[in-house]
């Protein structure tokens, strides 16, 4: 059964509302991201450990994924609109008490909070992709949106590393909170908009369970949500310790590690929307083999001996691998959900982020071993996927409209 599409009779206010959705995916990526490369820093000023610190990142990104499961289960029952809204407001709170720690720890429990409430925004943006836009058109405004996580990524890994200095820690999440504020007031207008997408479902519980068990049922939704989770874990895995793999390797300093990630998220910001609408006309499981061809690549790369000014140029690469994989698998579950949706894209939004979280954890552990351990099977891992995904997306090419139509029905 196709999926249904909302009707908007004016473009222009879907395409405004699609930038502001935007907008606030890239603001919650940005303070998810600014994280990761200042670690160094906050284990000087809180005289700890970099594996004490580094675990504030899977401490937000884990309840993030988790949560996802029921902001999906609650957008389907009470509506989008008030789900979202709340989940911004919650994300801008607490944002801004978490500068108000004074240990690790409490830093720790104030990601974790951060974690649970924000998670409400970034998955039913993609749900109201998939209801505003038709499955063949998606690819597109599913680049805006990744390309906005990527955006995220791009500014606050390197922004995050480089305005500590200035700013401190503190004022770094002052500012994150201040932006999402902002973002607030530009979903606002929408709010009408955003409810008429898509209309609350009931349902019991039982309900909610076997529309889980569908999900995971068919071949085509496990092999999908299977490599959201194995990707996530990769790129998670390896981007979460690159600024201490920066700060050993060359001895960089914060603004250092921030000018050697320059790179990453530059494709997604830029090229995100062109990416999906390749997708759209070749076909996702062309482009998925390259980008996970490409993310093998990059970590490879880090393990050869190279020159310093390399080094924005080998992130770029490893985010371009990002950008050719995750929004593709996106556009896939847009497809799985029939009459729940939020269900089908809170389940990939939590495998997404209980893989960053996991994956941060994996390389941790194999880091006792040394970088060339834990970039040596990370990447292995990885090639074995983009080796198995040539054969397993093969369905997943447009050939003329019955496909179209098969695809949206998620029969395959």
């Amino acid at each position: 059964m196709p999926d249904a599409v909302a009707h908007t009779p004016d473009p222009r206010d879907r395409e405004r509302l699609l930038r502001a959705l935007a907008a606030a995916t890239f603001i919650i990526f940005f303070q998810a991201y600014m994280v990761a490369p200042i670690i160094p820093d906050l284990a000087s000023t809180f005289a700890s450990s970099v594996q004490r610190v580094g675990l504030i990142v899977p401490a937000y990104l884990i309840p993030y994924g988790i949560a996802t499961l029921f902001y999906g289960m609650l957008a389907d029952r009470l509506g989008v609109q008030r789900v979202m809204f709340v989940s911004l407001i919650a994300f801008v709170a607490l944002t801004a008490l978490t500068a108000t720690a004074a240990s690790i720890g409490q830093i720790a429990l104030w990601r974790v909070l951060t974690g649970l409430g924000a998670s409400g925004v970034v998955p039913l943006a993609l749900v109201l992709v998939g209801r505003l836009f038709p499955y063949e058109e998606r690819g597109r405004p599913l680049g805006w949106l990744f390309g906005a996580m990527a955006g995220g990524m791009a500014f606050g890994s390197p922004l995050g590393a480089m305005v500590v200095p200035f700013i401190g820690w503190r004022g770094l999440f002052l500012t994150a909170a201040a932006a999402g504020a902002a973002v607030l007031f530009l979903i606002l207008p929408h709010r009408r908009r955003i409810a008429a997408a898509m209309r609350p479902v009931g349902g019991t519980l039982g309900d909610l369970l076997r529309g889980y068990a569908n999900l995971l049922g068919t071949a085509r939704g496990r092999r999908t949500y299977g490599y959201v989770f194995v990707n996530s874990m990769f790129h998670s895995g390896v981007f979460t310790w690159l600024g201490v793999y920066l700060e050993r390797r060359y001895r960089l300093d914060s603004v250092g590690i921030g000018l050697a990630l320059l790179g990453y998220g530059v494709p997604g910001l830029l090229f995100g929307p062109l990416i999906g609408r390749a997708a759209d006309r070749l076909g996702r499981g062309r482009l998925l083999p390259v980008g996970l061809a490409v993310s093998t690549f990059a970590v490879a790369a880090l393990l050869l001996p190279f020159p310093l000014f390399l080094a924005p140029a080998v992130a770029l690469v490893l985010s371009l691998g990002y950008d050719m994989t995750q929004p593709l698998l996106a556009g896939i579950v847009t497809a799985l959900g029939g009459q729940r949706p939020g269900q089908a894209m809170g389940l990939n939004v939590f495998t997404l982020f209980v893989g960053f979280g996991l994956g941060s954890l994996a390389f941790a552990a194999l880091l006792r071993s040394g970088f060339g351990v834990a970039l040596g099977t990370f990447a292995a891992v990885e090639l074995i996927a983009m080796l198995y995904s040539v054969r397993a997306f093969r369905s997943e090419i447009p050939s003329g409209s019955r496909a179209v139509r098969t695809a949206q029905s998620g029969l395959k």
